[in-house]
C-alpha cells in the first residue's frame, strides 16, 4: 500500500503542505508589505507598522520617481545593459561550449580543467579591479558585462548539453556541405532553447540585481545603474536621524523608497513567467553528464 493512501501518509502530507504555505507566506508578506506601502501616504506608513492594503491609494511615489531625471536614466541605463550583457554572456558562452562538446578537440580537457579551477577559485575584488583598470573600462558600462561574460558554471551544462545531442545530426549536416557555424545556428540552437532561456534569465537576473560591479567601477553617477540609485535613496533615508546629512537636504520619504524597490524588482517577477515552461527542463538538461 502506498504511504499517501494511509491515515499516516495522509496525516504528514496535510502537514507537509500546511507548512510549506506558510513558509510561502512569509517569505511573500514583506514584498506585499513593501508594495502597497508603495501606494500608501506617507502619514499611513508612519502610522502603522505593517499592512498589506493601505487605506487610500496614492501614486505620489510613483509620480515623484518617474518624473526624476535620475530615476529615469538609471532605470533606462540598467535594461540596456541587462539585454546587452545577456545576449553577449550567452553568444560567448554558447561558443566556447559548442568546440568544448567535441571529444577530438586538442587540448580540450586542458581547457576544461581551466573552466573548473575558474568555477571553484576565483582572483578576487582587488585583482579583477586591478585588470578592468589596466583595460581602460574604468567608468564604462563594459566593466559591467565584461568580467563575469561567461559563467563556468553555465558553461558546463550547455556543453554537457550539446554533447548529449545525437551525432547523427551533424553527420548528417556536414554531408549536406553544412558549416560548423551553419551546424550550431541552424540545428543546435533550435534545439537548445530550454537550456539557453534557463540561463538568459540566471545571467538577466544577475546582472539586473548587481550592485557591487557599479560601486567598484562606476564613479559617475550619471552611469549609476537602478540598484545604485536604490542604494542613494536607501542611504539618504537612513542618514535622516544621523546628523550627517546636510540641513537643507530633503531625503526621500518612505513611500518613495517601496516604489524604488517596486520598479527595481517588477520586471524579473513579470519575465519570469514567461521562460518557467523552459526553467525546470532547462536545468535538468546537460547536468547529468559530464
Amino acid at each position: 500500500m502506498k504511504i499517501h493512501n494511509t491515515r499516516g501518509g495522509r496525516i504528514f502530507d496535510a502537514a507537509n503542505y500546511v507548512f510549506l504555505a506558510l513558509i510561502g507566506i512569509i517569505t511573500l508578506l514583506p514584498f506585499v508589505y513593501v508594495f502597497a506601502g508603495s501606494f500608501a501616504s506617507e502619514a499611513e506608513i508612519t502610522r502603522r507598522a505593517f499592512f498589506v492594503w493601505p487605506e487610500q491609494f496614492s501614486l505620489a511615489s510613483y509620480e515623484y520617481i518617474f518624473s526624476t531625471q535620475a530615476f529615469i536614466r538609471a532605470l533606462v541605463t540598467t535594461v540596456l545593459v541587462t539585454a546587452v550583457g545577456t545576449l553577449i554572456q550567452l553568444i560567448l558562452t554558447v561558443t566556447m561550449a559548442y568546440p568544448l562538446a567535441k571529444r577530438n578537440l586538442r587540448g580540450r580537457q586542458l581547457i576544461l580543467s581551466l573552466v573548473v579551477f575558474a568555477m571553484v577559485f576565483s582572483g578576487g575584488m582587488i585583482p579583477t579591479f586591478l585588470v578592468v583598470k589596466d583595460l581602460g573600462l574604468l567608468n564604462t558600462y563594459w566593466a559591467l558585462i565584461l568580467p563575469a561574460a561567461i559563467n563556468p558554471f553555465s558553461l558546463i551544462i550547455i556543453k554537457n548539453f550539446f554533447q548529449e545531442l545525437p551525432a547523427e545530426l551533424e553527420e548528417s549536416a556536414k554531408m549536406d556541405g553544412a558549416t560548423e557555424v551553419g551546424i550550431l545556428w541552424r540545428i543546435l540552437l533550435p534545439l537548445s532553447k530550454p537550456v539557453l532561456a534557463t540561463f538568459a534569465l540566471f545571467y538577466a537576473v544577475g546582472i539586473w540585481n548587481d550592485f557591487m560591479s557599479p560601486l567598484l567601477y562606476l564613479s559617475d553617477n550619471s552611469k549609476w545603474t537602478l540598484q545604485m540609485y536604490l542604494r542613494q535613496v536607501t542611504a539618504a533615508s537612513d542618514l535622516l536621524g544621523t546628523g550627517n546629512v546636510d540641513p537643507a537636504y530633503v531625503p526621500p520619504e518612505q513611500g518613495i523608497k517601496f516604489a524604488v524597490i517596486v520598479v527595481a524588482t517588477l520586471p524579473i517577477l513579470i519575465f519570469y513567467p514567461f521562460l518557467q515552461k523552459h526553467f525546470a527542463k532547462g536545468m535538468l538538461i546537460g547536468s547529468v553528464k559530464g
